[in-house]
């Protein structure tokens, strides 16, 4: 777990959110800070946690907002090539999730994920998985899911990767327009930085009622990563 403190500014630079609205968060409550003087002290764990429920809560123009940033800091780095498609699995992908229930899901998407080779520590993983689910759903509403854990452990994957299942039924997951979920995403990122740019973008291809229609009508795995790179050519600008 990431040890360690940063201030306001260099938290809002940490999470792409501008100061005076993290400031406002602080100030509400909603986010674990130490006031000192006029500045906020935050701890790096938990910033990173609240950073990825906040972002799976953000309306779509927050979203774009946030997105933007991340673009702007990819164009500073030269990364204007990232594509999220390229961290899919295919060993880690299916079709056919057979889970009914909430518990299910998360340990077949558990199992997928193992299937990558890229998993050290499969239970460490769940527990995670769970936990984080006993805090808020990470099912976002239109039929998608992004499971996730709650910190980045280095010891838990050797790399950055992206475990996908559809559910032909559906399974209610926990979203708030209290529709079954269908698209479960498991993101496996050994880095914050990167899992927030991975969550930022499945989120935007999430909100496109188009895209997510197109993965129900996918017959293939090769379709389903067909359409998630078509989908977010429209963010890598």
């Amino acid at each position: 777990m990431i040890r360690g403190t940063m201030n306001l500014e260099q938290a809002s630079e940490h999470v792409h959110l501008e100061a005076n609205e993290l400031r406002h968060y602080a100030q509400r409550g909603e986010i674990d800070a130490v006031k000192r003087g006029d500045d906020y002290v935050f701890e790096i764990s938990k910033l990173n946690e609240w950073a990825q429920r906040n972002m799976l809560s953000q309306s779509r123009k927050a979203l774009a907002e946030q997105h933007k940033s991340m673009l702007a800091q990819f164009a500073k780095e030269k990364k204007l090539d990232w594509s999220v498609v390229e961290y899919f699995n295919f060993e880690a992908m299916t079709l056919d999730l057979a889970a009914k229930g909430k518990g299910g899901v998360i340990r077949d998407m558990t199992d997928l994920a193992d299937k990558s080779t890229c998993l050290y520590d499969p239970e460490t993983l769940y527990k995670e998985l769970v936990a984080r689910e006993e805090i808020a759903s990470t099912a976002v509403g239109g039929g998608v899911a992004f499971l996730h854990p709650r910190f980045h452990d280095p010891y838990i994957f050797s790399e950055s990767f992206i475990a996908y299942a559809r559910s032909p039924r559906g399974v209610f997951f926990g979203a708030d327009d209290g529709e079954p979920t269908r698209h479960f995403f498991l993101i496996c990122s050994t880095d914050h930085e990167e899992h927030l740019h991975i969550l930022a973008r499945l989120a935007m291809i999430a909100q496109d009622k188009d895209a997510v229609a197109k993965l129900d009508a996918a017959e293939s795995l090769e379709e389903v990563l067909n359409v998630i790179g078509e989908a977010e050519k429209g963010y890598r600008k």
